[in-house]
């Protein structure tokens, strides 16, 4: 919470880090005209996206921003007509969603044929925002996913391996033991970054060259042309 809004949020994890650098410059890459957040959270990417797109419109079940347009749920966005969006970015979500394939064909309802999606999801990841959390995937889940939206995959992404799911754990322990020490957090802020965040995926790459361990994935989807 205290990070919310700041750069900083990006270093807090290899977790973190791996959507800065890679989920991020695929948004910039693909993502134009109008855009949907679903799921959209604290918007970590507002800055970055917003000067892109023609409209940033975010829909969130418990909304942390006033940048949040429908307070709504992924698998029930029936206050959005048929093709409104060009495109769509869900980072994150799908995890905590008990239909997902409910939300990815809403995903391709709202979508404009020829519309974009960006979408992360985890492989590796330890249990959070219980009870909501319910699924884990793997490319070949993703694919099937995607085809119950009328969704083609362009491109997939592998997000960190192994280390930096283990390194995320061990960020989130020591940071947080730590937050409310001033000059100690600072300290442990400095070696968390530059000791684990970012050589973690790194490493990854190095060590897991077939993605067997991946921690997750950022695909690039676009609506089929009927």
């Amino acid at each position: 919470r205290a990070l919310a809004g700041t750069t900083r949020k990006h270093y807090f994890s290899a977790a973190a880090y791996t959507q800065l650098t890679v989920s991020l410059p695929l948004a910039c890459a693909f993502l134009r005209g109008r855009l949907l957040d679903v799921g959209c959270g604290d918007m970590p990417f507002h800055a970055e996206l917003a000067p892109l797109v023609e409209a940033y419109d975010g829909l969130d079940p418990y909304p942390r921003s006033e940048r949040v347009r429908y307070v709504a749920d992924a698998q029930a966005m029936t206050m959005i007509a048929d093709g409104t969006y060009d495109s769509v970015l869900c980072l994150e979500v799908l995890e905590h969603v008990p239909d997902p394939f409910s939300a990815v064909r809403e995903i391709g309802r709202v979508l404009r044929p020829g519309g974009t999606l960006v979408l992360s999801v985890p492989h590796l990841s330890r249990l959070h925002d219980l009870p909501h959390d319910y699924f884990r995937y793997t490319v070949h889940g993703v694919e099937r996913l995607l085809a119950s939206g009328n969704l083609e995959g362009l491109e997939c992404h592998i997000r960190g391996g192994l280390l930096s799911f283990l390194s995320h754990q061990i960020s989130t322990v020591v940071l947080g033991l730590v937050w409310g020490i001033p000059v100690v957090r600072d300290v442990v802020w400095f070696l968390n970054r530059w000791l684990l965040v970012q050589p973690a995926p790194i490493l990854d790459q190095w060590l897991d060259r077939q993605g067997l361990f991946a921690m997750g994935y950022t695909v690039v989807a676009r609506k089929r042309i009927e």
